[in-house]
């Protein structure tokens, strides 16, 4: 199913579009957050071609590995340490265009070059846990990425929780 997820041509934009028609359908009618954020994790990486795609969940005051698409990846991360720890920190969408640079990034791959990550928030604003996204390529994301990776979290609802 995955190789039919890859969206060709067209700006990053018109994928992106295309991306959240594709998991509006996967996530209809599904409450199982685990599920859900499994297909939205695949839908990401092969549907854009990112290097990457995947959540950590806060449980018991750190991030802990979620599902995920891609190489194997950090079981936990620390609040305020890489950039998965950071945004969570900050609770804001944070757009790192060559983690070599970033201070106290956490290589988990040293084929990971670009990163974004993007907080996943309860109804009450609460930080749950984050969706982050790597690319192989330095500056692969941009504002378009934030505002459809953030969209995207919107579909997920109360199910990301």
């Amino acid at each position: 199913m995955t190789e039919n997820l890859k969206i060709s041509g067209g700006t990053k934009e018109q994928k992106y579009i295309s991306l959240l028609s594709q998991i509006k359908g996967l996530v209809a009618g599904e409450n199982d957050s685990v599920a859900n954020m499994a297909n939205v994790c695949a839908a990401i990486k092969y549907g854009m071609g990112y290097f990457w795609a995947g959540f950590y969940l806060v449980k018991g005051g750190e991030l802990v590995l979620g599902p995920f698409q891609g190489p194997v990846a950090c079981t936990r991360i620390r609040k305020g340490r890489g950039v998965c720890g950071k945004c969570w920190e900050k609770g804001e969408t944070m757009i790192v265009e060559d983690v070599t640079r970033f201070p106290g990034h956490i290589a988990c791959s040293s084929l990971s070059r670009s990163e974004i990550v993007v907080p996943m928030k309860d109804k009450t604003g609460k930080i749950t846990g984050v969706l982050d996204v790597d690319h192989d390529i330095p500056g692969a994301f941009d504002l378009t990425d934030r505002k459809y990776l953030e969209e995207i979290l919107g579909l997920l609802g109360d199910a990301s929780l």
